[in-house]
């Protein structure tokens, strides 16, 4: 049976993350999305509440499973018997800084790591700039799955000392 791990921060998930962890379903028997508890201090939400939303989101994939992990990626790979790591790539700024991170984990623990174009609809997106632009109070329902957008924006207006919308501020 081949695993395979897709790493990430998820804050939020966005569609490009759900294009990479769709297609890797279809590559492998199995798929470990795993979300890193390390934890930045521009994060809008926490590793448990990214699981649930990444659950939610992947509710109907055969094969797929979500989970938290700290410490090196490598170890964790070990820990569920993956065969690759799944990365998405956007511009080839990615791929420099991902090439290095692949090459390394290679050499600690022989597993391979797999890139994947992200689709070009979504090349653009990424989690820090959906966080930016609806922290500053912009629409971000188009980048982001129906449920996780209106959380996103909910948390942005909270942390914005804003009422979401829908909601007077008291």
């Amino acid at each position: 049976m081949s695993r395979a791990v897709c790493p990430g921060s998820f804050d939020p998930v966005t569609h490009g993350h759900l294009d990479i962890v769709n297609r890797s379903a279809a590559l492998f028997d199995y798929v470990v999305v795993a979300v890193g508890t390390n934890m930045s201090k521009n994060a809008l939400f926490t590793p448990d509440e990214r699981v649930e939303m990444l659950n939610e989101a992947c509710a109907e994939l055969d094969g797929v499973t979500v989970t938290t992990f700290s410490g090196l990626l490598v170890d964790f790979c070990a820990q569920v018997e993956a065969d690759a790591i799944v990365k998405g790539l956007r511009f080839v700024s990615d791929f420099d800084y991902e090439l290095q991170m692949a090459q390394m984990n290679s050499q600690l623990s022989g597993v391979d790591t797999l890139f994947l174009p992200t689709a070009a609809q979504w090349s653009y997106v990424s989690s820090s700039l959906v966080r930016e632009v609806a922290l500053l109070g912009g629409d971000v329902d188009q980048f982001l799955p129906e449920g996780i957008a209106e959380r996103t924006i909910a948390r942005a207006h909270e942390r914005a000392g804003r009422a979401a919308p829908g909601e007077q501020k008291e």
